[in-house]
């Protein structure tokens, strides 16, 4: 009998901090329970893992835009870390794994130097589909 093991897949689509932030978080989360957790970066999701991006984005989702300056002062005053912080640290517990688009990599002419070290590698769509079938949990953030 083998013992079958979680794994949770995170397609991540968008780029704004309201987004990110629950990625990051669902990450840790998982990785600190022992889940292993497979991040697939696409479009404006991979645009925000570019090193110029990383902490100079502070883009909201359209529809909650108003509240992006309360909820920046309620992080600045509980002391959150930065999403890509909380995702570097999920991520040294070693059973994180994140990935980007192939697809969305050409079409932006990125190179690997233009994105952030977080970065495993670059797949395409069905080694990603491949990996993600044998996941309990998946999301599309």
């Amino acid at each position: 009998m083998s013992v079958r093991k979680d794994k949770m897949s995170i397609i991540v689509f968008s780029g704004t901090m309201d987004k990110l932030y629950p990625v990051s978080i669902l990450a840790s989360g998982a990785a600190a329970l022992g889940i292993d957790v497979e991040i697939f970066l696409t479009f404006w999701g991979l645009n925000a893992f570019r090193k110029d991006m990383l902490k100079t984005n502070t883009k909201i989702s359209k529809e909650f835009e108003e509240f992006g300056p309360v909820m920046a002062k309620i992080f600045a005053e509980k002391n959150v870390p930065h999403w890509y912080d909380i995702l570097r640290q999920a991520k040294d517990l070693g059973n994180v794994k994140v990935y980007a688009c192939a697809m969305t990599y050409d079409l932006f002419n990125m190179k690997k130097e233009d994105l952030a070290d977080i970065i495993d590698g670059v797949v395409g769509v069905g080694d990603f589909l491949e990996k993600a079938k044998e996941s309990s949990i998946t999301l599309f953030i």
